[in-house]
């Protein structure tokens, strides 16, 4: 029978009919509609710290792009891993984690009970920024790198250097350094990178690598000195700052960073979009900017970027952790 000899009665019931095929499509189940609720952003150091300061950077922006809002839970301990596990454990499909190098490259390395495996447990997003670590040593240190690495051959073990803790970039880095250099200081761990700077100022220590973004105005007003960045050439984020090949040291660059990470499990197609909006974000120019005020460069690569990254990190790692901690590796 055609449509058109229905009576209205006969449409209202025709209608009421379908009417439970279209309710119960839950909102947000469309093709596309993820998100559908807010996201977490986890975040595995206190507030103000600078993960947290590049998560609230990112929040809103990402928000906005996304469609609903993200929220930055921190989830400080364990040098960041207490977060990264609880994202590695995470099925609602809504909560990512802003993490650093260690995280995503050498936890498991330094610690086999670490509850997760950067490898297989997360998933890859985006590699937003990275950043050379500077050589910083007290102001009274001889200027210019040569200079100053003959005295630290010197001094030999009675120098201290001091790191934000055992496995962190500023433990390994100096240890590689010492291995290039024939240096033989003595590492001192704090709980912090502000502990290990108070310390360099106090002279418990004699050097230390410490991010350009804590370490530059400290350098400009000439409390402390950089005599090597741990990259090839200069870092713009330091550029009156000589690089490894201009020093003489054979040594492959080495860079703090951070990223955006997913549970293994997060579909594809939510990984790509926000590896897609991330990677926007950060190169528009007013975030560009407050990334390199707090001492970042952006980077803005996708999961395949970062996949690369942090199997170059942990390749470039993993023996030294073995010599220095033996049995660390599975």
């Amino acid at each position: 029978m055609s449509g058109q000899g229905l009576s209205r009665r006969q449409w209202l019931a025709r209608g009421l009919a379908a009417a439970p095929v279209l309710l119960a499509v839950p909102p947000g189940a469309a093709a596309g509609a993820w998100p559908a609720r807010p996201l977490r952003l986890l975040v595995g150091f206190p507030a103000g710290s600078s993960p947290d300061l590049t998560a609230r950077l990112l929040a809103e922006p990402l928000g906005r792009a996304l469609g609903q809002p993200v929220v930055v839970d921190n989830r400080a301990g364990a040098g960041g891993n207490l977060a990264a596990t609880l994202v590695a454990r995470a099925t609602d499909g809504h909560t990512l984690g802003l993490m650093i190098n260690g995280n995503l490259t050498t936890a498991r390395l330094l610690q086999t009970a670490t509850a997760y495996d950067p490898q297989t447990d997360l998933a890859p997003v985006a590699l937003l920024g990275s950043a050379p670590l500077l050589l910083c040593t007290g102001a009274d240190a001889p200027t210019g790198f040569s200079a100053w690495l003959a005295r630290a051959r010197e001094a030999g073990s009675r120098w201290n250097f001091g790191s934000p803790g055992t496995g962190t970039l500023g433990h390994l880095g100096m240890e590689l350094l010492q291995q290039r250099t024939g240096l033989a200081a003595v590492h001192v761990p704090y709980p912090g990178n502000p502990q290990v700077v108070a310390a360099l100022l106090a002279g418990e220590v004699q050097m230390a690598l410490l991010p350009p973004g804590l370490a530059g105005p400290l350098v400009r007003s000439g409390r402390l000195k950089a005599v090597l960045a741990t990259l090839g050439g200069r870092s713009a984020l330091a550029p009156e700052v000589p690089g490894l090949a201009e020093s003489g040291v054979a040594l492959p660059p080495l860079e703090i960073w951070n990223a955006v990470a997913a549970p293994r499990a997060q579909p594809a197609a939510q990984v790509q979009r926000l590896a897609t909006e991330l990677t926007r974000l950060v190169r528009e120019p007013a975030l560009r900017d407050a990334m390199a005020a707090q001492g970042w460069s952006v980077v803005g690569a996708g999961p395949e970027g970062l996949a690369r990254r942090m199997a170059a990190d942990t390749a470039l790692m993993a023996p030294l952790i073995r010599r220095l901690q033996p049995g660390a590796l599975r």
